[in-house]
């Protein structure tokens, strides 16, 4: 995760100079901790959280948990990891990770958002009640943001793109240059938003929605006047849930704008937008630990499906570049079709896999969002931080624009493309001959590799050398031995060699190597000499 990049980076070296040690001295932890020190303080993590933070790292691993391990460095991360799991709000002992919504038992649920200007409240909105949407509810967004200009138009814009009906009777503030009365610029009368709130209650009853989101006013700063108004909605509608939107990439400031709401409305959960940023992210560090109230949701993106639940376990071991897999799961289950996935494997196992099969895959693997993303979620991501940077999003959308301009055989025999037909489907495309031929060249190799995982075997990745002990499907084959005489003496192994052709069997035991000329012939099968041969030898010594 982009906010995090530079205090993963500084961790990871951290714990670097741990490694090959096989006992850590006290002046070894005491330079891990000032080193962690340094690396939250630089992430704009709260001072007060720091001191605390370092002073139970420190505490635990001068303890014998970290003397008697087999692997201190390991241990010394553990604890490290088990320390960040707990500011982020998280319970060591086994309990639920994730804070969950907490719906009423008579419907709606009433969720109220608030927060500084510029936060993301109101994009927000729409990504909660598209989520919401997901899981099977029936949720009412409602513009009770009647200061900012635009806001309401722009709450409607993001139902719509979600697909959830907004509660708009109010126009609200539509800019400076509207001169009537009621719609003023920055504190000129705009409406009654705690009405809205109100009307909008009783519409959701009648309507039977089961969760009102309440999109608030937000101010630059925090003042009396943001406060007075947030607070009056909250004693009219009497929300179920009070999410405090904060941004990020706020920094230090994070700490104290989440007290002044604490005070002034008082909230139950927390919200952190724009995680995808490159700032310092100190303020998800900061926020949970200081004013007791759990994060429970995570923006990470721009699109109304860069949202997800927060997980401190996950979130902590992303810090610390162990990678997020229960996540990317979770992701892929739900772009997934699985029938189609069973499908895609058995065509995978019958070698026929198209293109317009990797095309659907192609397209799903787009739903579950940035590829980024993903690819960061993986363990040891940092030290691909680059290549992924260098990651072209669009470069999906041009494999989607080739295979696209082919016609239906095309996708499904490539082996018909001959270079007019890649001219034709390159000017369609809006690529050039080059790409759609690397394009063809990758399929197939992605084929292959495919059909030996799902014969059980082990592919051959282009670029890396071959596995000890893998069976690659299309690798090598074993060379049968030869069969074939291994005598020493050329005309001997040219006779043997001349009998094995004829059918004979070979010779066994001393008949292939006596050095006394005995056992050689058709007595050698018997395991002795033949008459003949006794005859001879006692003749020779003089017995005959």
């Amino acid at each position: 995760m982009a906010t995090f990049g530079n205090l993963t980076d500084r961790l990871a070296d951290t714990f670097k100079n741990l490694r090959g040690k096989g006992k850590l001295s006290p002046a070894d932890v005491d330079g891990t901790v000032r080193e962690i020190r340094r690396a939250l303080l630089d992430a704009d993590v709260s001072l007060d959280v720091v001191k605390d933070f370092t002073a139970k790292v420190r505490e635990r691993a001068l303890g014998d948990e970290v003397s008697k391990a087999l692997n201190p460095a390991q241990q010394v991360v553990q604890i490290v990891n088990d320390e960040l799991v707990t500011i982020l709000g998280g319970d060591l002992n086994g309990g639920e990770q994730a804070r969950r919504i907490q719906f009423a038992k008579n419907p709606p649920t009433v969720i109220m958002l608030a927060g500084l200007q510029g936060a993301g409240k109101t994009t927000l909105a729409g990504k909660l009640a598209k989520w919401l949407a997901k899981e099977n509810h029936t949720p009412l967004l409602v513009a009770a943001d009647l200061q900012r200009p635009n806001a309401v138009t722009q709450l409607k814009v993001v139902g719509e793109q979600a697909g959830v009906p907004v509660f708009a009777p109010e126009p609200g503030n539509v800019g400076a240059e509207d001169a009537a009365p009621s719609r003023g610029f920055f504190g000129g009368t705009v409406g009654n938003p705690v009405k809205v709130a109100k009307d909008a209650m009783k519409f959701a009853r009648d309507k039977q929605y089961d969760v009102v989101i309440v999109d608030t006013a937000g101010r630059l700063g925090v003042d009396q006047e943001l406060m007075k108004q947030a607070a009056d909605i909250r004693k009219a509608i009497d929300p179920d849930e009070v999410f405090f939107v904060i941004d990020a990439m706020i920094g230090q400031d994070a700490v104290a704008t989440a007290k002044a709401f604490q005070d002034g409305v008082d909230f139950t959960a927390v919200v952190l937008t724009k995680l995808d940023g490159d700032a310092r992210g100190g303020a998800a560090l900061s926020v949970a630990s200081v004013t007791g109230r759990p994060i429970i949701f995570a923006s990470t993106g721009e699109g109304l499906d860069d949202f997800e639940p927060f997980y401190p376990d996950r979130m902590a071991s992303r810090i610390l570049d162990l990678g997020d897999i229960l996540t990317l799961i979770e992701q892929a289950q739900g772009a997934f079709d699985e029938e189609e996935a069973r499908k895609t494997a058995e065509k995978f196992a019958t070698d026929s896999f198209t293109l317009d099969d990797f095309l659907k895959q192609m397209q799903q693997l787009k739903n579950m969002g940035s590829i980024k993303n993903m690819l960061g979620m993986l363990p040891g991501a940092k030290g691909m931080r680059q290549q992924l940077e260098n990651f072209d999003e669009s470069e999906i959308t041009r494999t989607e624009a080739i295979i696209q301009s082919m016609t239906l055989q095309e996708r499904r025999q490539p082996k018909v493309l001959n270079g007019s037909r890649r001219v034709r489907i390159a000017r369609g495309s809006g690529t050039t001959v080059t790409e759609v031929n690397a394009l063809v060249n990758r399929f197939e190799q992605a084929a292959k590799m495919m059909k030996t995982v799902a014969k059980g075997g082990v592919p051959q990745v282009p670029g890396m050398g071959p596995i000890p002990g893998a069976n690659f499907g299309g690798g090598r084959k074993q060379q049968p031995k030869k069969k074939g005489s291994k005598s020493g003496n050329p005309a001997k192994r040219a006779a043997e060699n001349a009998a094995l052709a004829a059918g004979a069997k070979p010779t066994s035991g001393a008949a292939a190597g006596s050095g006394f000329g005995l056992g050689g012939g058709t007595a050698a099968g018997a395991g002795g000499p033949s008459e003949e041969e006794l005859a001879s030898l006692q003749k020779f010594l003089g017995r005959g």
